[in-house]
């Protein structure tokens, strides 16, 4: 019998279960197959903050947040509709989030005794009345996936292993996903391992099977392709288009890309791409600690290349001193910090926008360098070469502020003409350039105040560099206080003259009095919210800060233009501070740091309150 299609216009799934449950691959894999079928998404992946959390435990958990649809939409979802639980420890710890009448799909194999007392359930909550007001559907999973799995020549063990697919295929039958490029992406994982390779196929397809034939599941549902801009898409993460980005940039240069990086969550990934690229010309250290990555990054862009160095707020503390270097050789260098919840180590896989200060203001001394930070995962790639042209045409380190929410969160992103994407001329420096026929290192552009870049070994351009005051010509060292004065004033009128195109203002009814400001990778909520307020009848005014120092030339004209600015933030104010202190505007700060994106509705909320207020 023909089962029931029901029409969707979005869902929101949620994955989840221990480490070694796979919930990142099926998580993963299954917005693979919505992105190719033509939805619009967005995702949260979740990872405990530990290596090594104990199995079974609410710290274990990790989960995959998907939000797909058939129109565009901005965030990850503030609760799942669909919640696969592979354990207690899945259910208790996301239980909170689901709103009532969400589906949840349980592995009942591993409800046992001992596992629901590791967590804290007194009694079975399938039986004991707690997830009365949800769609619960029971799976024994494990022992299902197991079963399927009895005639082929692989351990128990490793059957169990594939109930992740199993799920993966019953939810791709609920909601009518593609299948083809999962058979595909199983057969190239294991390749060289065909009894593997057959378990999990056979346990996605058995999973398909049982969705199709069972009569737990009476309805599938359809969520048609969204209708995007024309022109060629594919699903990418923040990190992977921060690495494309830089490529672009090395490449639109002429420049070699030089990465000296350690790795660190969440930054790691865009060493490891970086890494797969050697045809383009870049070359990857993966250096003994941070300081000695950020050394190498700049001694690059000292022999002439792009400089790139990557991490989070604890190494970032350590690159500083360097990048106080780069300030004053003048040497493009992009240093881009992916941060994550602090002080210290903090919660490594947890996402905050907290180091801003500390890229403003970080090192000693007077040392300005500009600020960039993407408003999206896929917004990543033009801020990483918009990182780099500033860097290359300012002669400047450039910090480029990402977030574990953006570096690990995806979207659909439109593939660029290489046609769109700007030129950036370095303008080597060829022949001396003083008066005398001799050469002078600090002499500088009258339009950009960048001073010469001269190749190591270009015959009459010798120089000095090093992180002693030099002359504001000649280079030489010198204690001269009003030669200071003079340079620690030319560096930073070069970071004020960067061309930074003006802040634009999404106010439809063009009579707002409120307006919303935000920056980084609170874009998403941000817009998702307005859209809600304005739904209400409600006016408000949105805008998002992509350059961050230095600011809109029209930034000062846009907040007096409103009567209340409201400046969400997932940190304790942090620009907020910056706004009040250079325009003596008294902004609202809306802050939470708890590691997460802020929610829609929530932060709709806030703003509503602002409105209405007399």
């Amino acid at each position: 019998m023909s089962k029931q299609i029901e029409q969707l216009d979005r869902v929101v799934i949620r994955f989840a279960g221990d480490s070694g449950d796979g919930m990142q691959l099926t998580g993963d894999r299954f917005t693979q197959e919505t992105a190719t079928f033509g939805n619009d998404l967005s995702t949260l992946p979740n990872f405990p903050a530990e290596i090594r959390a104990p199995a079974g435990t609410l710290p274990g958990v990790s989960s995959f947040q998907l939000h797909f649809a058939d129109h565009d939409i901005m965030t990850p979802g503030d609760a799942p509709d669909v919640l696969v639980a592979m354990n207690p420890a899945a259910l208790k710890a996301n239980l909170g989030d689901l709103p009532r009448g969400a589906t949840v799909i349980v592995n009942t194999d591993e409800f046992t005794k001992r596992a629901l007392a590791k967590v804290g359930f007194a009694a079975d909550p399938l039986t004991d009345g707690t997830l009365d007001g949800f769609k619960v559907s029971a799976v024994p999973l494990t022992s299902m996936t197991v079963e399927a799995l009895a005639g082929l020549d692989i351990s128990k063990k490793d059957a169990e292993r594939a109930k992740n697919m199993f799920a993966l295929g019953l939810l791709s039958w609920m909601y009518n996903r593609p299948t083809e490029g999962t058979a595909a992406f199983l057969k190239s994982k294991f390749a060289t391992k065909p009894n593997i390779l057959a378990a999990n196929l056979t346990a996605f397809q058995t999973g398909w099977n049982f969705g199709e034939t069972t009569e737990d599941f009476a309805v599938s549902y359809e969520i048609k392709p969204a209708r995007l801009p024309a022109g060629t898409y594919r699903n990418i993460t923040g990190n992977l288009a921060t690495a494309y980005g830089l490529i672009a940039g090395s490449r639109r240069s002429g420049l070699p890309l030089f990465l000296g990086s350690y790795p660190i969550t969440p930054a790691s990934d865009i060493l490891h791409e970086l890494s797969r690229h050697k045809e383009f010309g870049v070359r990857t250290f993966q250096a003994e600690d941070e300081i000695a990555g950020v050394g190498a990054a700049l001694g690059a862009a000292f022999g002439g290349a792009l400089g790139v160095t990557t991490t989070s707020g604890p190494g970032m503390v350590l690159k500083q001193e360097t990048v106080g270097l780069a300030v004053m050789t003048e040497l493009p260098l992009v240093i881009v910090d992916v941060q994550r919840a602090g002080p210290s180590t903090g919660m490594p896989t947890k996402t905050e926008q907290t180091d801003l200060l500390m890229a403003l203001f970080g090192r000693n001394g007077e040392s300005p360098l500009p600020v960039v930070a993407p408003a999206s995962p896929a917004d990543c790639f033009a801020v990483a070469l918009e990182a780099v042209r500033i860097a290359v045409t300012y002669r400047t380190p450039v910090v480029m502020l990402s977030d574990g929410y953006l570096a690990n969160g995806s979207e659909p992103w439109r593939l660029p003409e290489v046609s769109e994407l700007p030129v950036i001329e370095p303008g080597f420096a060829t022949a001396p350039n003083g008066p005398d026929g001799d050469f002078l290192p600090y002499l500088r552009d009258a339009e950009t105040l960048a001073r010469p870049w001269a190749v190591p070994g270009t015959a009459g351009l010798e120089h000095r560099i090093g992180g002693i005051e030099k002359h504001a010509e000649t280079g030489d060292i010198s204690y001269t206080p009003a030669n200071h004065d003079l340079m620690v004033r030319t560096r930073q009128a070069k970071i004020d003259a960067v061309d930074v195109p003006d802040l634009e203002v999404d106010d439809p009814s063009g009579e707002a009095e409120v307006l919303v400001l935000g920056w980084g990778g609170t874009y998403g909520s941000i817009t998702a919210a307005a859209r809600r307020v304005r739904r209400t009848g409600r006016r408000v005014a949105q805008a998002h800060l992509r350059h961050l120092n230095p600011f809109p030339a029209n930034l000062g004209e846009v907040l007096r233009a409103y009567d209340r600015v409201v400046v969400p933030e997932i940190n304790l104010g942090q620009l907020a501070l910056l706004l009040r202190g250079r325009f003596l505007v008294d902004v609202i700060g809306y802050n939470k740091v708890r590691g997460l994106p802020f929610k829609a509705e929530e932060l709709a909320g806030a703003l509503q309150e602002v409105i209405d207020r007399d």
